[in-house]
């Protein structure tokens, strides 16, 4: 017999058990239950600190995948929860899939996406991250790549949102040596529920309005933490727009 079906999680204990320092997992896929995690250590992201290699540098800058924020939310969690050969088994169940479905709905939950276009101008999702945001924290939930370098390439556009947006904070729950090449560290849960504290109050953007600036270069002005002027911005390319600014201060 199957498991009955659990309504999703709501909105509002998801979001109180987030700021609680606390988030929910699943076993395996077919799991109806949850069960909650407070981790001992907190890999957190520096948002001045993220290392972009020169190799990475490079792809971004030309733009080899067009990037967009919260355009298929739904697509990304479900291709984050896709076996891997690493990992055959997921903590992203169908009752975690319907719950964050409902977090993005109520607008706190975002994805970041990576298209490859074809020559027809076709475009196919080949990459992308999706997390959880609350004041001007961001906690990332999972990432996926279906070609090389796209949840990294992800992972720049997110970050460069972040500090364009005026987040403080960006969680990444658990270490992996593909966090720490890229500057994650790792610091004690109570300091992590300290800076989550300190992180109280509405950024001063969306990230759907960081993502049109990088994007069509529309609001930009000189010394707002881009090092872009008007005329660069209107010149520059977004993945060239997104290196300066990750690149200005770190």
């Amino acid at each position: 017999m199957h498991a009955p079906i659990r309504p999703p999680i709501p909105v509002e204990t998801l979001l109180l058990a987030y700021r609680s320092g606390i988030f929910p997992m699943a076993d395996k896929r077919e799991d109806t239950e949850v069960f909650w995690v407070e981790p001992r250590e907190r890999a957190i992201l520096p948002l001045e600190g993220l290392h972009l290699s020169k190799s990475l540098r490079k792809v971004v800058r030309a733009d080899r995948f067009t990037v967009t924020v919260d355009r298929v939310f739904e697509q990304v969690i479900r291709a984050c929860a896709e076996p891997r050969e690493d990992h055959p088994e997921t903590w992203i169940s169908e009752r975690i899939v319907q719950s964050y479905i409902g977090l993005h709905r109520a607008g706190h939950a975002h994805s970041v996406e990576c298209w490859h276009e074809g020559e027809d101008g076709t475009r196919t999702l080949v990459g992308g991250l999706y997390g959880v945001s609350f004041d001007r924290v961001f906690c990332g939930e999972s990432m996926f790549s279906r070609v090389p370098n796209a949840s990294k390439v992800a992972l720049a556009w997110l970050v460069a949102l972040l500090r364009q947006a005026g987040f403080v904070l960006l969680d990444c729950q658990f270490m992996t040596e593909h966090l720490r090449s890229m500057g994650a560290v790792e610091i004690p849960q109570r300091e992590y529920r300290r800076r989550v504290d300190m992180a109280h109050g509405r950024p001063r953007a969306s990230l759907g309005m960081a993502w049109r600036r990088f994007a069509e270069g529309a609001g930009y002005r000189a010394g707002e933490g881009d090092g872009l002027g008007e005329g660069a911005a209107e010149s520059a390319s977004p993945g060239q727009r997104i290196v300066q600014s990750l690149t200005q201060t770190s």
